[in-house]
Parts: C-alpha cells; sequence; structure tokens
C-alpha cells in the first residue's frame, strides 16, 4: 500500500517555482500552484484559467491567471509574520493527492513565545467554480493577532498584464474581484466569504491591487483561531450572470458547511481513483510514482466542458501561453480512454471544434486542408511565434520553425480521432465533424507531396520532426510514416461514407468528390517514401542524418559555452550532429511496432537511445514503450520511472534565460501510464477482444488496472509468469 503523501520539510526559497508545480491542485477548470498563501506574483503565484487566454499589444498571448482568494498573512505583536520574510523554525508542505489537498504547516518563534500556522486548501472536484480554505492559528502565548485574508489581484503575469481593469469591493457581506482582460473584455469574477470562530475587530481594506478583510483579536493558548474561506471563481465565458452565480456559490455551499463540501470533494475523487488506480506488486517507489503521475491528469480533465483540451502545462501557468499541443492526442489520451470516456471525447471535440483554425493556418501558408497549430489556443488559430528562442551571447531572438515546419501536429489529431473510436466503439465523432477533421488533414499532407523527376515517390521536404533540434530536413521518417497513416484513414472514412448517418454522408457528398479523393489518398499512401532500415538494420531519421558527424552525447554537452545555450537551429551544438532532442524513429516504430520485425526495431533502439539527449519530457515514455516491445522490460523501467517522477524530483528546466518555463508535465505523466499499462501490462485489442502480452520488469510480482473497452469496464491483472486475468465488470 501506498500513503497517497508527498511532504517536504524544510523552507528552501530556491524550491519555491518548483514546489509550485509539485504541489499543485486543479480540477480541470482551474489549477492553484502549490505555493503558500501568504506568498504574491514575486513567488508565482497562479489561479490559472483553462481555455481563457488574452494578448496584451505585441507580447505572447497566453493563458489568463485569475485573481488569488487564497491569501492570507499575519501581524503577530505588530511584527508582519510570514514567509519568506520571516525565517519559521519548522515548515512543512503536503499534497494529499488521493484526495487533492494541499497543506502546510508553519511554527515561528517570537520574543514572547511560539506560534503555529496550518492550512489546507482544496478546488472542488464536485462543483469546478469553487475553492476551499481551512487555516488555523495556535499558540502557547497570549498573542496580539492581526489575520489579514482576502483576494490578492496584482497578478502574476509572463506577457502580462493582463487586466484593463480590476474592481475590487465589497457586496452583501461578500469581497469581490471582477477584472476585465485587454483584449477580448472576458471578465473574471472571483468571490470569497469567510468565517472565524474567534471574536475580533473587523475592518476592510483596498490597497495594491488587494481587497482584504483584517480581523484583530487575542490568541489565547487554550483556544486556537479558525477561519474558513469559500472562494469561487466564474467568468463571461461561462455565464452572462458570472457575478451572480459567483456569489451564489458562496452563499449556497456556506450553508452545507465546509465538512460536506469538502466530503463531496472527496467522493468524487474516490470515484475517479476506482477506475484511474494502477496496483504494481513489488515496486512501491514505481506505484506511488505512476499513481501521483495519475493525480496530475486527472487534476487537469476539462469535465466542466464537452469541448476543451489540456495545455503542455497542465494548469500550472501561463508556459507555453497555455497552449494545447500535440501532447494531448500522442500521451495523454489513452489515460483518458481506458478510464474516463467522456474526457476523452471533450478532447477530440476541441480538435474538431477548433478546425476552421487549422484551415485558416494552411490557407495562410498556401496549403490546402487542415494545418493544426503547434501552439493551439481557443480558436485553434497558432499562437506560436517565429522567434521562440533567445541567443543567449547576442540576447536577440533567433528564428525557428517550430509553427510552420512541425506538420506532424495533423497527424496526431487523426491517431487521437481514430484511437477514440477504436477504443470506445463509438462512432458518432465522425458525424460530428470528425470524419472532415480527417480528410481535411489528408488534403493538407497531399498538397505538401513533391515528386522527383527521377523517382517513383512522393516526399516530404522542409519539415521538423519531433527531434527539434534539426530543422528544415527532408523525409523525416516519422512525419512520412504518420502522413501515410493519415491518408490511410481518410480512404477507410471515405470508403464507408455510406455507413455513416445519413446527413452526414449526404454532407461529405456534397462537399467533396469522394471517388476523386480515395483514388488520390490511396495513391499518396502507395507512393510516399517512408525510409528502409540499411544493411545494420537502422533506419535513418531524415535524408542525410547519417553524413553529420557522430559525436557522442558528452562530447556534443562539453562544447557548450553557456548552460542555457539552445542545442538546435542553425548555431546549435548538436544541429550538425547526430545528437538528437528526443525520441523520433523511436516514437514512429513504438506507434506501429508491426512496421518491422523485431530485431529492427531492437538495433533502432540500441543506435537511437545513446544518441538522444532526452531534452524534453515526452521522450523517456517513447524509449519505454519500444524496449517493451523489444521485449526488454528491464531496460524500459528506467524510462518509465524518468517519466512518472518528472514533477517529482524537478530535473527539468525552470527557466530559458529571463523567461519562466517550469510547470508540471502531464505529457510525461500519460506516458508513464503508457508504458505501465500499453507497454508492461502489454494492452492491445483485437477481434473486439481486449488482450495483453504482459512484460513486467524484475521484481514486479503483478500489475493491475481497469480499462472501458467498448463502453464495458474491464479489470486485467498480469503477473511475472506471463498471466492474465481480464475481467468484465458488470
Amino acid at each position: 500500500m501506498i500513503d497517497w503523501k508527498i511532504t517536504e520539510r524544510g523552507f528552501y526559497p530556491e524550491k519555491i517555482a518548483f514546489n509550485g508545480n509539485k504541489f499543485l491542485i486543479a480540477n480541470g477548470y482551474m489549477g492553484v500552484r502549490g505555493t503558500l498563501e501568504e506568498f504574491t506574483k514575486d513567488q508565482l503565484v497562479a489561479v490559472n484559467m483553462a481555455g481563457l487566454y488574452d494578448q496584451v499589444g505585441n507580447g505572447w498571448r497566453e493563458s489568463v491567471n485569475a485573481p488569488n482568494g487564497f491569501f492570507t498573512y499575519l501581524i503577530v505583536d505588530e511584527e508582519i509574520c510570514r514567509l519568506p520574510e520571516c525565517e519559521p523554525s519548522e515548515h512543512s508542505v503536503s499534497l494529499d493527492y488521493r484526495n487533492g489537498i494541499f497543506s502546510r504547516k508553519t511554527t515561528w518563534k517570537t520574543p514572547r513565545g511560539s506560534l503555529t500556522v496550518e492550512s489546507e486548501r482544496f478546488v472542488s472536484l464536485a462543483q469546478p467554480h469553487l475553492a476551499l480554505m481551512k487555516y488555523k492559528i495556535s499558540s502557547n502565548f497570549h498573542a496580539d493577532i492581526e489575520l489579514i485574508t482576502g483576494i490578492d489581484a496584482d497578478v502574476w503575469d509572463i506577457n502580462g498584464p493582463h487586466y484593463s481593469n480590476m474592481e475590487l469591493f465589497e457586496e452583501d457581506g461578500l469581497i469581490k474581484a471582477i477584472g476585465t482582460t485587454s483584449e477580448k473584455g472576458h471578465k473574471i469574477c472571483v468571490t470569497e466569504n469567510c468565517s472565524i470562530n474567534l471574536p475580533s475587530e473587523k475592518r476592510l481594506s483596498i490597497k495594491d491591487k488587494k481587497i482584504l478583510r483584517h480581523f484583530c483579536f487575542i490568541l489565547r493558548p487554550e483556544h486556537d483561531c479558525v477561519i474558513e474561506k469559500w472562494i469561487s471563481v466564474c467568468t463571461s465565458n461561462d455565464t452572462e450572470n458570472y457575478e451572480q452565480k459567483a456569489a451564489s456559490l458562496i452563499n449556497d455551499y456556506m450553508k452545507s458547511g465546509y465538512k460536506y463540501v469538502k466530503n463531496s470533494h472527496i467522493e468524487k475523487w474516490e470515484e475517479r481513483w476506482k477506475v484511474s488506480e494502477v496496483f504494481i506488486e513489488g515496486h512501491k517507489e514505481a506505484m506511488e510514482a505512476l499513481n501521483y503521475s495519475i493525480y496530475h491528469l486527472i487534476s487537469v480533465a476539462p469535465r466542466h466542458s464537452k469541448s476543451l483540451s489540456i495545455p503542455a502545462r497542465g494548469l500550472s501557468g501561463q508556459v507555453y501561453k497555455g497552449a494545447v499541443f500535440w501532447d494531448t492526442e500522442m500521451f495523454m489520451l489513452d489515460f483518458f480512454l481506458y478510464t474516463d470516456p467522456q474526457v476523452a471525447r471533450t478532447l477530440i471535440k476541441y480538435r474538431i471544434d477548433t478546425l476552421d483554425g487549422a484551415i485558416r493556418k494552411a490557407r495562410y501558408y498556401g496549403y490546402d486542408g487542415a494545418f493544426y497549430a503547434w501552439e493551439s489556443q481557443e480558436t485553434g488559430d497558432d499562437a506560436c511565434s517565429d522567434y521562440n528562442v533567445v541567443d543567449v551571447f547576442t540576447k536577440r531572438p533567433v528564428r525557428t520553425y517550430f509553427k510552420d515546419k512541425q506538420i506532424h501536429i495533423s497527424s496526431a489529431i487523426v491517431r487521437g480521432i481514430m484511437r477514440y473510436i477504436e477504443i470506445t466503439g463509438d462512432k458518432t465523432i465522425l458525424d460530428e465533424g470528425g470524419a472532415e477533421t480527417i480528410i481535411e488533414c489528408a488534403k493538407f499532407y497531399y498538397s505538401l507531396l513533391l515528386k522527383r523527376l527521377n523517382r517513383n515517390v512522393y516526399e516530404l521536404h522542409d519539415v521538423v520532426g519531433p527531434d527539434e533540434y534539426h530543422e528544415r530536413v527532408n523525409n523525416n521518417g516519422y512525419t512520412n510514416r504518420m502522413a501515410k497513416y493519415t491518408f490511410d484513414m481518410a480512404v477507410e472514412v471515405l470508403s464507408s461514407v455510406k455507413n455513416l448517418e445519413p446527413e452526414t454522408a449526404k454532407r461529405l457528398k456534397n462537399k467533396y468528390k469522394v471517388s476523386q479523393l480515395i483514388k488520390s489518398f490511396t495513391d499518396a499512401s502507395k507512393h510516399i517514401y517512408i525510409p528502409q532500415p540499411d544493411k545494420n538494420g537502422i533506419i535513418e531519421q531524415f535524408d542525410g542524418y547519417m553524413k553529420l558527424e557522430d559525436a557522442s552525447l558528452e562530447e556534443v554537452r562539453s562544447r557548450l559555452l553557456d548552460e542555457k545555450e539552445y542545442w538546435g537551429g542553425a548555431n546549435g551544438v548538436a544541429s550538425h550532429t547526430r545528437i538528437i532532442k528526443q525520441a523520433d524513429v523511436v516514437t514512429w516504430l513504438a506507434m506501429f511496432p508491426d512496421d518491422f520485425p523485431h530485431e529492427i526495431l531492437l538495433a533502432n533502439w540500441r543506435y537511437y537511445e545513446p544518441r538522444t539527449e532526452h531534452g524534453s519530457s515526452l521522450s523517456a515514455c517513447m524509449y519505454g514503450l519500444l524496449a517493451c516491445r523489444c521485449g526488454m522490460p528491464e531496460k524500459a523501467l528506467p524510462f518509465f520511472m524518468k517519466s512518472a517522477r518528472a514533477d517529482l524530483e524537478g530535473t527539468g528546466k525552470e527557466w530559458a534565460g529571463l523567461i519562466y518555463i517550469g510547470g508540471t508535465h502531464p505529457a510525461a505523466a500519460g506516458g508513464a501510464y503508457m508504458t505501465a499499462v500499453n507497454g508492461f501490462g502489454g494492452i492491445y485489442f483485437e477481434e473486439e477482444k481486449l488482450k495483453a502480452k504482459p512484460q513486467l520488469p524484475p521484481n514486479w510480482q503483478k500489475l493491475r488496472f481497469n480499462i472501458y473497452y467498448k463502453g464495458k469496464l474491464h479489470r486485467v491483472e498480469v503477473d511475472q509468469k506471463g498471466g492474465v486475468s481480464v475481467t468484465r465488470e458488470p
């Protein structure tokens, strides 16, 4: 058994940013970084909102952070008592990731005695607009206390400020902060009320973008002070009556009581864990790390919406502009397909509903079809800029090609749709725009195909594959293979038009020349160039890759003149070598292991792994998956642990120059889950049945998990000897 709690003892200012990610609480609607109640924007406090974006001037467009309704600190005997200004004698923070509850305990020594603060807070999984906190103060002396609590609207922004106006006021006992975003005038309303168990003098202040309640009282050793805070967050995207809704939520749930709301929250978490929990017998650390990863995936799932996706950094802040990447479809989707198909449908619907943005992007670059955004926001338009890296020596922006050359994103969308249909059996997604999405993605790749006069194959030139260190290459193997897959899926959909809903069939026939597209896409799939293994069984990642310098990873790293240098691009230390950022050919082989015999998979794993820097949290899981496909679960285990512990260890990059790039890694969490279930568990689907060929690492005696397949929940248990038990739940 695991204890479901992570704790850090002691206060270390250098860990503030990382702990904000490690101890994150979220409910899909909003994410609250694991910072302390007294912290401000200087400590990267954020209440990050799902699906709400803003742009100021020419700055990067990014997600919006709401005012912080948890803000609380103390003045004791007329001295401010809060971190980081006042050093504690004891301090600890904890996350109960079974129940999504963050807590802290801090003791300060004053000239007259010791004072301790204990708090717990959560964002409700039962009511997504609601957040609660209980804050207890105790002392061993008669302390003169001023407790200050309220809403801090001086919001941390990376590319802000995002509020053109902020109203702070009190009304009917509630305090409110209503912000208006700069670009589109969205309204974000944070409303707060609180109760206190001791008699006190009370007053209200509005200053420095904060609206605060002040409670003054004498705290005696025999009577602890307890306040309960009730916070609601509503926006004009939710309802026209956002202010009234925020107020009614506070008033209604305060009548129910703190304990009732907390228990309802815990019950919702238990509902999720009954399906999502994974049991590993024989490796407690692995089970803890995997379930902690699952906690983060559950936390950021947009259950409040029918069409929304998950940003690359979850809801841990504005990093990567709060945008949605291919991470969702390629690395997170399987978890939701297996444990929460409705959320999986929501993620897929987001891509279908933002098809117009992908079509606009394709038109902008002169292509046909749908070119999905590398960094997608609410409309599907690309938030990625052409200059994403700053040269550490010249301090000038460097032209990058993430936005315009990473064409493989569209194929990830197609894979997501078809994977959804495969696992759920729900083909209605095709009637709701899924069919058009697949066809438009195929049209996009078809418009990119090139044919040399002396070769009878189609090629894709001037692309960036998953390995971003080598830009503008020709015939990236992964990209070409995924384009072929897209053509095949489009042919499958077009060939079965008659089996779709009559209205859908009519719409597709009116919109497309079905027979002509089938012919074109079939020809494209047959003739697109797919790199083949050489005499040693190695697949060249792209044209000319084998002509690059074959330097070791250590040698390339030694060439850095500054630790913050970008390894890729025109002048990067890796760009003229065979060192790659992350799994590329290996991702192809992990996705399509039946493309080649076992010995080819193994040869490429062995070749590319020592040449991979793993400069992305997406990389390790693909090496873990392919190692399992190659019958090497013992070699897959370190990659699994690297993915599962991505948000526990803090080994990722937190800063790029002066830009904060830290945050949670839900794709790594999803990758860890895929490695465990698809890799070690050996899950596959054949003849409409769920099957398994397990390959457990040493010391893993049993692995048990649940999977939804075709609408039915199955319990799967595999063991070290290869035994498999699949039981369908009633």
